[in-house]
């Protein structure tokens, strides 16, 4: 069969905005077909059909919707992870 999956990942150095990366990459047969970045701020695709994604989202309300994520989805969960680290250590 065929397999496709999306993986969302939030890096980080600190907890302040400006140090975190938001990415959603999604994939068909384990390869990257496009990738949001939000150092970017767009969609990238990496094949042919991930390229022609990447435009139609980039041109519609996805790639907004996705900047805003590293603010709602990152940001509340990295100053949850930081302060778990920081009590640990």
């Amino acid at each position: 069969g065929f397999r496709f999956y999306v993986v969302t990942d939030c890096e980080f150095n600190s907890s302040k905005l400006n140090d975190i990366e938001y990415t959603e990459s999604y994939y068909y047969n384990k390869l990257e077909i496009i990738r949001f970045s939000s150092s970017v701020g767009k969609f990238v695709g990496y094949t042919e059909v991930g390229i022609k994604n990447a435009e139609r989202l980039n041109n519609g309300p996805e790639v907004i919707a996705r900047r805003a994520q590293k603010e709602s989805y990152c940001l509340s969960n990295v100053g949850i992870d930081v302060e778990s680290a920081l009590t640990k250590s």
